[in-house]
């Protein structure tokens, strides 16, 4: 395809764009697979009592999708997006078979380590490629479809498998969906989805600033810290994923605990994910028209009252409720904060950009597991719940303080209308 062919938006690429759609749903859909059942696994299969120990699942997987993500970024703005995509299917693979047939813990840690990598090439390759599509204008919209399917997919393979668990056992029913899940991802990765690079470097003709590459080491230090807004953005990115521990792992703990059956505590991980996944598909649009900043912000401390809601008590009603909160606070900050990052980075070098956030981001499940197993095991499941809530509060107070609006970047606005956060993006290697 050359550069005279190709045309950027939703519109005039929406065949490849729901592609990969269908794509991330099925890498959102293999995650699933690991939400209530796996901690579950720990605790009556293999009779772990520590919560930190239980927990290692969720460190390993979030260290190793972090630099997943990170390898991801950098790379496909070097060799492209699709044989990121394809190698991320073919490390999952074996992924539900080590777990069906894992005879100790360290293997079902072993399983999450292969997961990780292929979250974090899946993922990135496919949340870059949908950007590239639609250029700049609608980038909400694109990663909020993305974040859309993935979740919801997410959240219909947690509530299924936890649904077979209890109807059969934890091992091997439910993982078996993985099996047709990696497979089918495999092929239409592989056949069906083209590289999208090229309209990355043709938005990037098209942009009212003219950058080169930044070596990566300056882009690296520029959305970690260096630049208040891409620190904002990163930290955010950090505890949204350090807050979903308390679904994804202390939830089902504190629910054996209290006499919480395996589909009563599958359906509340459903219910977020699915209300998580599927207000996705209007907020993403809804930053596109209202910005970028409120969402981002006030998406922060919904989810804050929502894991607060959780120790109020273990009735059902109010574990429903809390999951419902909570999943509709992720769903206003995941796709904003990605259009967010899309939006201050030049097309050049926006593919590493988001690998460098999204780095930040899913540190955030093995930071929050290491804080939340320690004050479960010092202290309660309770304690660790509120401690988080507390930290998702203060995350949405630094975006409110240094989190500027960062929608009018890719407007169609003259160029000296266009603040500059850090100097000109005209520095090389």
């Amino acid at each position: 395809m050359n550069s005279q062919s190709i045309q950027l938006g939703l519109l005039a690429n929406w065949r490849q764009f729901t592609l990969l759609v269908i794509v991330n749903a099925f890498v959102g859909a293999m995650l699933g697979l690991e939400r209530t059942v796996v901690p579950l696994i720990a605790a009556e299969e293999f009779s772990l009592t520590s919560v930190s120990v239980t927990l290692t699942f969720i460190i390993s997987f979030g260290i190793v999708k972090a630099l997943a993500n990170l390898f991801a970024g950098r790379n496909a703005d070097r060799v492209g997006r699709k044989p990121l995509l394809v190698a991320g299917w073919l490390i999952g693979l074996p992924v539900p078979l080590i777990i069906i047939l894992a005879p100790s813990w360290g293997w079902i840690v072993f399983a999450n380590i292969l997961l990780g990598i292929q979250q974090g090439l899946c993922w990135s390759s496919a949340v870059i490629m949908k950007v590239d599509l639609v250029g700049p204008v609608g980038r909400g919209r694109a990663t909020g479809l993305n974040e859309f399917a993935g979740y919801l997919a997410m959240a219909l393979s947690t509530a299924g498998a936890g649904w077979i668990a209890a109807q059969t056992a934890l091992r091997p029913y439910p993982f078996y969906l993985g099996i047709v899940f990696a497979v089918s991802g495999l092929l239409l990765s592989l056949f069906f989805v083209r590289e999208t690079r090229g309209h990355a470097l043709q938005e990037a003709a098209q942009h009212h600033q003219t950058g080169e590459m930044l070596s990566f080491w300056r882009i690296f230090q520029r959305v970690s810290w260096q630049d208040k807004a891409f620190f904002s953005l990163s930290q955010g990115g950090l505890v949204n994923n350090l807050n979903d521990v308390v679904i994804w792992g202390l939830l089902p703990l504190l629910a054996v605990s209290m006499g919480v059956s395996v589909a009563e505590a599958a359906a509340v991980g459903g219910t977020y994910l699915g209300v998580w996944g599927f207000s996705q598909l209007f907020t993403g649009a809804l930053s596109d028209h209202i910005g970028r900043k409120p969402l981002v912000t006030g998406g922060l401390w919904v989810q804050s009252a929502g894991i607060g809601l959780f120790v109020v008590g273990a009735d059902a009603s109010v574990w429903l409720l809390a999951a419902v909160v909570m999943g509709l606070g992720t769903g206003m900050v995941y796709p904003t904060l990605l259009a967010a990052i899309s939006d201050l980075a030049h097309p050049s070098w926006r593919a590493s950009a988001l690998g460098v956030y999204r780095l930040w981001r899913d540190s955030g499940y093995a930071v929050g597991a290491i804080v939340g197993g320690v004050l479960a095991d010092l202290f309660t499941i309770q304690v660790a719940v509120l401690v988080i809530a507390a930290l998702t509060a203060i995350s949405g107070l630094v975006t409110f303080f240094l989190l500027p609006e960062t929608l009018i970047k890719h407007q169609h606005a003259q160029p000296s209308a266009i603040p500059h956060l850090e100097p000109p993006l005209s520095e090389t290697r």
